[in-house]
């Protein structure tokens, strides 16, 4: 089992296939997903690499936090979490995971927090049908009619669809497929949509419901830093002529 990253939500477009076919994605982007502590089974009882993304300002931190991004020796992420790893993919702290962690046509799982929509009715909240529009029915159009039942049990079962409070909560969307991967931009094309607004932080795994993927690189891939420019090198000075000229006997 793997780790998985810490990506935030860019936006929706479309791809176009070999073939003419467009297919619509998810951006995702990772910005400065980095390993900032592990957790193991001698110290803590589990194996865990826990992960940031994003950056922070150091007096938005609280102080037991800026601790640990101090000894991992990281600067302070907007966003932490923590994935549960198998013994030997452990990864080591400072690693900058790069897009090529996941590979084209790989299916993922994406958790995140839905949209929050305030208070809505039945009809936007479930799908409900509504009321007639005549036959006696008059300012109760939207509404979602009985919600009890007779004398026994006497009482609205819990659970019951009704109007409340929707979105903003933790949902994750399973097997999705990675359509593309862009790791000089630390970009990943999910196919389909994925909860959360643009801007929200997401979670994304390996497909617990499918067989892992044997392309994958294990236990992660690591962003390379790319190399320094050399400067150029003066060229050589060419001797100087000698100044003196023969003199004729």
């Amino acid at each position: 089992m793997r780790t998985g990253v810490i990506a935030k939500k860019i936006g929706m477009t479309r791809l176009f296939q070999d073939d003419g076919r467009h297919v619509p994605v998810t951006v995702l982007a990772l910005e400065g997903c980095q390993v900032v502590g592990q957790r193991t089974a001698d110290t803590d009882g589990y194996v865990a690499v826990q992960l940031g993304a994003g950056t922070a300002k150091a007096k938005n931190v609280a102080k037991p936090q800026r601790g640990s991004f101090g000894k991992a020796e990281v600067e302070p992420k907007a966003k932490v979490a923590e994935f549960r790893v198998a013994d030997d993919a452990l990864v080591d702290v400072g690693t900058v995971i790069s897009a090529d962690h996941f590979v084209p046509g790989q299916m993922v799982d994406v958790s995140g927090t839905t949209q929050g929509k305030g208070f809505a009715g039945a009809m936007k909240r479930w799908g409900f049908g509504g009321m007639r529009a005549t036959h006696g029915v008059s300012i109760s159009h939207r509404a979602h009619g009985s919600t009890g039942n007779r004398q026994d049990p006497g009482r609205v079962f819990k659970n019951k669809k009704m109007a409340g409070h929707m979105g903003a909560r933790n949902r994750t969307q399973q097997n999705l497929e990675i359509v593309r991967t862009d790791a000089e931009r630390g970009l990943l094309f999910v196919k389909g949509s994925v909860p959360g607004s643009k801007g929200a932080w997401l979670l994304v795994r390996d497909a617990v419901k499918l067989p892992a993927h044997g392309e994958a690189p294990y236990p992660a891939a690591a962003r390379v830093a790319a190399a320094p420019v050399a400067a150029p090198q003066a060229e050589p000075e060419a001797p100087a002529a000698d100044a003196t000229e023969s003199t004729e006997a």
